[in-house]
């Protein structure tokens, strides 16, 4: 405390020097900004311990390397087959649904064999996988890959949030988690603007480029990464069920009404990520050179307002900012139908990003603090289906609408499944009669509760 006052006296020095410097003042305000922005950054720096930096550098590489293609895949294989939208979008839900699967064994195997392991495999797999694309050109092959990058690219994202609820108290964890998104979003900053470009030359490179990026991924989780497991002193039993520990799960209500309601955003979402490249390119000329300051703006903001967004969010119970970040996400996604050029598209994503920085790493840490420490990862395994939900169910939507209706219907088909999550979100507070203590920080007594009724759940299981 006594550092951090002498730092701050030194600044209002700073700063009363700056005023009177020559008459420029503007001079000592910006050198006392940048030593705050520099101090603040230090003081986060220390705040966490070094295997969080390291898994975050990980997530950073890895959503890196996804989004070089990721905005552009449908776009890719519909041109590449030579085939509409309507007839492809279901590769989407098939790359949805695998993901679907593995990411309930994904979990069940981390909590009982670690995270590492399960990082590790799912990085060679991704790398196998987007490196082949190269080769791909007919339907068969590309639903293939598509199995093959659907199973493994939501085990690694499960393995990093479980590592992180390891590693860091549960008062800190909104922050981290929030972190952790400025790095993958920092990521994503780079990903579709020299993903765009590459893709304007050869999506072949394209792809190489990934596939070996992200075995250089799984080489440096191999050599920097150690196990976060928490010890829980009882022998690893191979052939014990999973199903159990998943049924103990079903039954916290708090949690599957939160599931339901942040699957319904992520289908709206989807949509927008998946298909807009799509529809500004077909219905405006929009060219994914173009179009890849699009996510761009979208990842730039979370890297420079996260922190901030999340200082505000704390301010407020977690039921309160889940319910307004879907409605402003759910707007931005519905406004998109009256756009007809880049620059709407541009605003739509700024409005959808506000949306995305109070809700995303509420929702996260929500999960986390629900989770008990036996079963963080299969927690996280269930958090992370919504994303494989989403992303299977909402181009499938989007293409049925197009098709009965026309192309510019999809956005107020997502619009009204993103309302609809905001209604969900809304029904939690009610919810919070059970626990009154609040959802992010509940008491002593309520987290003995909560552990003894999910043992009684786990007894019941395991006699039945």
């Amino acid at each position: 405390m006594l550092l951090e006052r002498d730092r701050l006296n030194g600044f209002n020095l700073l700063e009363k020097k700056g005023s009177v410097n020559g008459g420029l003042p503007w001079i000592g305000e910006v050198r006392v900004r940048i030593m705050r922005v520099i101090s603040r950054f230090s003081t986060i720096l220390k705040k966490y311990p070094r295997q969080f930096w390291l898994v975050s550098l990980i997530m950073l590489l890895a959503w890196l390397f996804h989004s070089l293609i990721w905005p552009y895949l449908m776009l890719y294989i519909s041109q590449r087959l030579g085939e509409p939208l309507s007839s492809v979008a279901w590769l989407m839900t098939l790359n949805a649904a695998v993901g679907m699967v593995t990411t309930f064994m994904g979990g069940a195997i981390a909590d009982r064999f670690g995270r590492k392991g399960v990082m590790v495999f799912s990085l060679i797999f991704s790398a196998l996988g987007w490196f082949l694309f190269r080769a791909a050109g007919t339907l068969p092959v590309f639903a293939l890959l598509l199995v093959v990058t659907g199973a493994s690219t939501p085990l690694y994202r499960l393995a990093s949030d479980a590592m992180v609820a390891d590693l860091i108290p549960e008062a800190n964890r909104l922050d981290a988690y929030s972190v952790l998104r400025m790095g993958n979003n920092f990521g994503v900053v780079l990903g579709p603007a020299i993903g765009g470009y590459l893709a304007s030359i050869s999506y072949g490179i394209t792809f190489g480029v990934i596939g070996v990026g992200f075995g250089l991924i799984a080489v440096f989780v191999t050599l920097l990464i150690i196990e976060t497991k928490p010890a829980s002193g009882k022998p690893v039993v191979v052939t014990a069920p999973t199903s159990g520990g998943y049924l103990r799960i079903f039954k916290d209500r708090v949690f599957m009404v939160m599931m339901g309601a942040y699957t319904l955003n992520r289908i709206s979402t989807s949509i927008l990520w998946l298909l807009l490249a799509v529809y500004a390119k077909q219905n405006f000329g929009v060219s994914e050179k173009m179009f890849g300051f699009i996510p761009m703006t979208n990842a730039l903001m979370v890297v420079l307002f996260q922190l901030v967004v999340t200082r505000q969010v704390n301010r407020f119970r977690a039921e309160t900012a889940m319910t307004t970040g879907a409605l402003i996400y759910a707007i931005a996604i519905f406004c998109v139908a009256f756009g007809s050029g880049f620059w709407w598209f541009w605003l739509c994503m700024v409005a959808a990003t506000i949306g995305e920085m109070i809700l995303v790493p509420t929702t996260t840490t929500f999960t986390a603090s629900l989770a008990p420490e036996d079963m963080r990862a299969r927690y996280m395994s269930l958090y992370a289906l919504t994303w494989g939900i989403g992303t299977g169910l909402g181009p499938l939507l989007a293409g049925y609408v197009s098709d009965v209706f026309y192309s510019r219907a999809m956005w107020y088909a997502a619009g009204l499944v993103g309302f609809a999550g905001f209604l969900a979100f809304s029904f939690i507070a009610r919810l919070k009669k059970t626990n009154p203590h609040g959802f992010m920080h509940p008491s002593a007594e309520d987290v003995q509760a909560r552990g003894q009724r999910l043992a009684r759940g786990k007894t019941r299981s395991d006699c039945e």
